[in-house]
């Protein structure tokens, strides 16, 4: 058991924690919360049926490690740290400092818009561009159809559409 574990945990570990981290927006406090979740899914595992993909298992588990944070800390990681954006920045995009300070606050305002979604659309939100989740991973993991899914993620690029229309959100 103990094997067949470690090898969940080496297969998901990156995945999970690059999800922790496009969330939190900081390093260290991805690290801590991608241990906390592995910890969470060696208490959970009894629940586990097998559906699902294991990783949805695991990025759910991880989602509610993070909310349980957030709740507990009583704050919001809405800053996008400046060494994560720059890793997040794809090659061939401009090295110009003033470009990524720019980014960072793009980031940081449709990070915000996100989490002022209500939950259903958030979670969707989370999980296909977060988790980098499909329809289908992201259905089984909050429970609802593949065509809920994505009715909810089009619902929610729609709300923050109007947002960046309205001028809510400047990007």
């Amino acid at each position: 058991m103990r094997e067949e574990f470690e090898a969940v945990c080496r297969k998901y570990y990156n995945r999970i924690y690059l999800f922790l981290l496009k969330l939190c927006g900081d390093k260290e406090l991805a690290e801590d919360l991608t241990q906390e979740t592995f910890y969470q899914t060696i208490r959970s595992l009894h629940r586990y049926s097998g559906d699902s993909d294991m990783f949805t298992f695991i990025a759910s588990i991880a989602k509610h490690t993070y909310y349980k944070y957030l709740r507990k800390n009583k704050q919001h990681l809405k800053d996008v740290s400046f060494d994560v954006l720059s890793e997040m920045i794809p090659e061939g995009v401009p090295n110009d400092p003033v470009y990524r300070v720019e980014r960072a606050g793009e980031t940081a305002a449709l990070r915000q818009a996100i989490d002022e979604l209500p939950e259903k659309y958030r979670d969707v939100v989370f999980y296909r561009i977060y988790a980098e989740m499909s329809f289908a991973q992201t259905a089984d993991a909050l429970g609802i159809t593949e065509n809920s899914a994505k009715v909810i993620f089009f619902r929610a690029k729609k709300k923050l559409s109007e947002k960046i229309k309205k001028g809510e959100l400047l990007l």
